[in-house]
């Protein structure tokens, strides 16, 4: 099994958040969020996971060592490949052909999700989707009678379908996939300038292949700061339930309230922490009162109380109260 994640976006919305740091690298919970995704992606298959291609914009050497590191956790060669030019979803899956072989999940770096990941081995592929009210800002797909993927709308003006996709699919052959996208590109098939995955897709499926729809119970966003501390609240509820103090943390006359993430060397002193709240890496919180918030590392914070936030890395906040979305070094009083 390979597996497919394109996270070449610049992550304008989640911005200034991303100023410094690829958007699939900001840390809920203590880990970024393509960690979370490529573990669950990886726990969803019994075949051995063998290869995990990232495809990145230029992010520098020492995120993309991160992003190896990661797929080395869950067993698998961690390999980079870029997408220079924003020319859509069925080109990012490009840079990564050579994965394109055998059993293959695909999966954007965009959002986190809980869902029933059953293979049908008698189906060519399976994609995810949610049902939603309104589908008209998403991509959603058409079921035939025998519950098989017939065709894909992109942000139908006109009800169609309420099953919106959540860019995560498997490919029981890869191959077959890589064949549609080449010809996409050869013959020069784009939307809006960009090459699209639902059209190699629809292909497919107009060849014959069986494609069936897998079920989303939950699907969480990442895109904007108030979604992404939305999101992050669910994966402390879903995966900590009963919270995690890093053992060389330090929490001194302070009340940790579950569920919460406390990183590795932070100094908790005299504060009321959480529900929902993960203090990063080294950093220092003296009376203060914290509640859904991601904190990121080497932050100092004092005599404040603050909730609803994301505040960053090496950054000094002093001020009584506070809704904060503020990026890396900076200074708050």
């Amino acid at each position: 099994m390979n597996i497919i994640i394109p996270m070449a976006g610049m992550g304008k919305r989640l911005r200034p958040h991303t100023l410094t740091v690829p958007k699939p690298l900001v840390p809920l919970a203590g880990k970024p969020i393509v960690q979370h995704l490529a573990e669950d992606l990886a726990a969803m298959t019994d075949d051995k996971v063998e290869n995990i291609f990232f495809i990145t914009g230029r992010f520098g050497k020492e995120a993309e060592d991160h992003l190896k590191s990661v797929a080395e956790s869950l067993g698998a060669k961690g390999h980079i490949a870029y997408q220079d030019e924003p020319l859509g979803t069925a080109h990012a899956v490009h840079c990564a052909r050579e994965a394109l072989k055998g059993k293959v999940i695909v999966a954007f770096a965009d959002t986190l999700f809980t869902a029933d990941f059953k293979l049908d081995p008698s189906k060519d592929g399976v994609l995810w989707v949610k049902q939603i009210e309104d589908p008209s800002a998403f991509g959603v797909v058409k079921l035939n009678g025998d519950g098989d993927i017939t065709d894909f709308v992109e942000k139908p003006v006109e009800f169609v379908s309420d099953l919106a996709m959540i860019g995560v699919y498997y490919f029981k052959k890869g191959e077959d996939l890589a064949r549609e996208i080449a010809y996409l590109l050869e013959n020069n098939v784009t939307k809006g300038g960009e090459y699209q995955l639902p059209d190699a897709l629809k292909r497919m499926a107009d060849k014959g292949a069986k494609l069936a729809p897998g079920k989303v119970d939950e699907w969480m966003d990442c895109g904007n700061p108030p979604v992404t501390i939305a999101t992050h609240a669910r994966v402390l509820e879903l995966k900590y339930p009963n919270s995690i103090i890093d053992p060389t943390a330090e929490v001194t006359d302070s009340v940790i309230i579950l569920p919460c993430y406390v990183g590795p060397g932070a100094r908790v002193k005299q504060s009321v922490i959480g529900p929902h709240v993960s203090i990063g890496t080294d950093c220092g919180i003296t009376n203060a009162r914290i509640k859904n918030t991601i904190v990121q590392s080497h932050t100092t914070i004092t005599g404040a109380c603050i909730e609803d936030s994301m505040i960053g890395n090496h950054t000094t906040v002093h001020k009584p109260s506070l809704h904060l979305s503020v990026g890396d070094y900076n200074t708050v009083e």
